[in-house]
């Protein structure tokens, strides 16, 4: 699978972990950085990765900041985006069984490497449920964005 991951410098060294991860499993990453420590504002990292996964370049996208939020929220902003913070693997799962999420946020001083590395595992294979019901409010999230995001 092609992953789009980003991360500010709070986040750095829990992307890099998640950057091996997904080589050993036969992922392909496409880095939109950060790849250094200095101070650095997450969405311009968390924006680029999004806009990878709304035109299809990549199929679903990764995003680290020091909390995880900042960069979700970055992220969300962008139509067709629906990135999920997920500090234990159920709401990974969850995410993607009920709202098709196609970006994990994770919190680089919120969640060690072992379970970020099961929240990415779970994430990565779970698939949407494809149940009428949660394509339904899918597609009133997409009403939503069509609506106020001009």
């Amino acid at each position: 699978m092609k992953i789009a991951i980003a991360c500010d410098h709070g986040g750095l060294t829990l992307k890099n972990q998640v950057l091996a991860y997904l080589a050993e499993n036969g992922h392909e990453a496409v880095d939109f950085g950060t790849k250094d420590a200095c101070s650095c504002d997450y969405p311009d990292f968390g924006l680029a990765a999004a806009e990878a996964v709304a035109r299809g370049e990549c199929e679903r996208g990764i995003v680290v900041c020091t909390t995880g939020i900042g960069i979700s929220i970055a992220a969300n902003k962008v139509p067709g985006v629906r990135c999920a913070l997920c500090s234990e693997p159920l709401s990974a799962k969850m995410t993607r069984l009920h709202n098709d999420a196609n970006m994990l946020a994770l919190g680089g001083a919120f969640v060690g490497v072992n379970l970020a590395l099961e929240i990415v595992r779970v994430f990565l294979e779970t698939p949407f449920s494809e149940e009428a019901k949660h394509r339904r409010r899918i597609d009133k999230i997409a009403e939503i964005e069509r609506k106020y995001m001009k």
